[in-house]
């Protein structure tokens, strides 16, 4: 399967301009200001990181028949102070409230980091990607684990 994204750079600024194959276009600004709505390059990645990985989740808790009431991803990610100052650590947080059991979200962060999220397995290629979630159940009471670490050294899980 190929994926063809068209980008149009301008020479000025750097703000480069992509369009998907089914036309949505977005911008993207390495050295936008801070009121700027376009991410940088690598915050895009992060990104598509958490699009990955939450729809996989999102999708394998609906088959085990879990009442998701919130769900939300926060990414954190550490920088090699060197060019190209690429990602040296990523820790996923899946932060989900409802009718859900610890077991089913556990095992739904396992499978997406381990087999089913492209983006996942694309970056452990290079950097290691820990993976954890906080649950808060139907009851109010508060879980929290660490799932799986995926990097270089192939995928952990706990």
């Amino acid at each position: 399967m190929t994926i063809s994204i068209k980008a149009s750079v301008d020479p000025e600024s750097g703000r480069v301009e992509a369009t998907t194959p089914r036309g949505v276009a977005f911008t993207m600004d390495a050295d936008a200001p801070d009121d700027d709505e376009s991410p940088a390059p690598k915050e895009a990645l992060l990104a598509s990181l958490a699009g990955c990985t939450g729809m996989d989740v999102a999708s394998i808790l609906r088959k085990k028949r879990q009442a998701v009431a919130t769900y939300e991803i926060a990414i954190e990610a550490e920088s090699a102070s060197e060019h190209p100052r690429v990602f040296t650590d990523i820790r996923v947080e899946h932060r989900v409230g409802g009718e859900v059991t610890a077991e089913a979200l556990r095992r739904s962060i396992e499978l997406s980091a381990t087999r089913y999220c492209p983006v996942n397995a694309m970056l452990s290629a290079r950097v290691t990607i820990e993976h954890r979630y906080q649950l808060v159940d139907a009851e109010g009471a508060e879980h929290t684990a660490l799932v799986a670490v995926t990097g270089p050294d192939g995928a952990r899980v706990l």
